[in-house]
């Protein structure tokens, strides 16, 4: 993992960048924002642009790590107990305004029709409820490692995270995949369109507002009808990866995909490291090179909960076109 700490120079800078934005957006995921947002990226403090082209370069590993902003936890308020509780504007504005300037620096935040109903920026929080869930809002249950979306075909390359609060230390686990150790043949198995990615519960109907049918059409699709994918892609010396284990599966007879599937898994759980994000800190994620979880963790439900913000980033926003209503929406249906 990467990490770079932001100095008092650099925290100055960006203070002042705040201070000077907060009040020009009401809301982050206007066309207009995000274009206006995109360019002000660049008037953060040079250390920090650096560091993020060379994440996106993969000069770096395919974590990043950004530590010294501070939050102000009074102005936060409680916890949301769910999503759909969030206020407009968020008092969590400053750092929602921040990351997505970073993460305009490494591509472009896009969201999910289909996902936290079509939010940008997403609250990772534990719900009632959803304590043995696969899914970011779970807590009790270990959220099985997964590259992000792994069944959508215009999946992210990238996931910006921002920590509010985690004031018993939950565990992000993370997953290299240029350190796996596996056969030549198993990454040969895996490198061919031998599995199926089914939908995650986040993406269904049943955890989303009602909504049109057509949001959910193509995941309804991949439901019934998933298409065979590869797992391993690109380098099979130093690979991308598309995988969740808990939602695969293979064909009936297909033992040896089966077995590939099963070494890949012990060795990426052979070689997990813990990720303990703290109040004020960035984390980007290489969607393509690691895979990431969650350890269980007991929640409180009594507002100081957990608090992530997340967003989605794309390298490449024109391959999802067809799947947005007009070239300046960040909505994939």
């Amino acid at each position: 993992m990467d990490t770079l700490e932001i100095d008092a120079t650099e925290l100055q800078a960006i203070t002042q960048l705040l201070d000077k934005l907060e009040g020009t957006f009401e809301r982050l995921d206007t066309e207009e924002a995000l274009h206006q947002v995109a360019v002000h990226a660049h008037e953060l403090p040079s250390r920090l642009r650096l560091a993020l082209n060379a994440f996106r370069l993969e000069r770096m590993s395919g974590v990043l790590r950004i530590r010294g902003y501070q939050v102000d936890d009074d102005r936060l308020g409680p916890t949301p107990g769910h999503w759909r509780e969030s206020r407009n504007p968020s008092p969590a504005h400053r750092e929602e305004l921040l990351l997505v300037m970073l993460s305009s620096l490494v591509g472009d935040p896009f969201g999910w029709a289909t996902q936290q109903d079509g939010r940008l920026i997403h609250d990772i929080i534990p719900i009632q409820g959803h304590e043995q869930e696969q899914m970011g809002t779970s807590s009790e249950a270990l959220l099985t490692w997964h590259t992000e979306d792994a069944f959508h075909l215009l999946r992210g390359d990238f996931l910006a995270f921002s920590c509010l609060r985690n004031p018993y230390a939950a565990v992000t686990t993370i997953g290299f995949v240029d350190t796996l150790k596996l056969t030549d043949r198993t990454r040969s198995v895996l490198a061919q369109p031998r599995f199926n990615i089914l939908p995650d519960n986040s993406h269904k109907a049943k955890n989303n507002s009602p909504g049109t049918a057509e949001s959910f059409a193509y995941v309804e699709e991949m439901l019934n009808n998933p298409a065979p994918v590869a797992v391993l892609f690109g380098d099979l010396d130093k690979p991308y990866i598309r995988a969740d284990p808990y939602f695969m599966t293979v064909q009936d007879g297909d033992d040896e995909a089966r077995a590939a599937l099963a070494e890949l898994a012990d060795a990426v759980e052979d070689d997990m490291h813990d990720l303990r994000l703290e109040a004020g800190e960035f984390c980007f994620l290489d969607n393509f090179r690691v895979v990431h979880g969650r350890k269980p963790f007991k929640a409180r439900f009594d507002g100081t909960d957990r608090w992530l913000k997340r967003v989605n980033v794309t390298s490449d926003l024109r391959k999802s076109r067809g799947a947005r209503t007009s070239a300046g929406s960040r909505s994939i249906h």
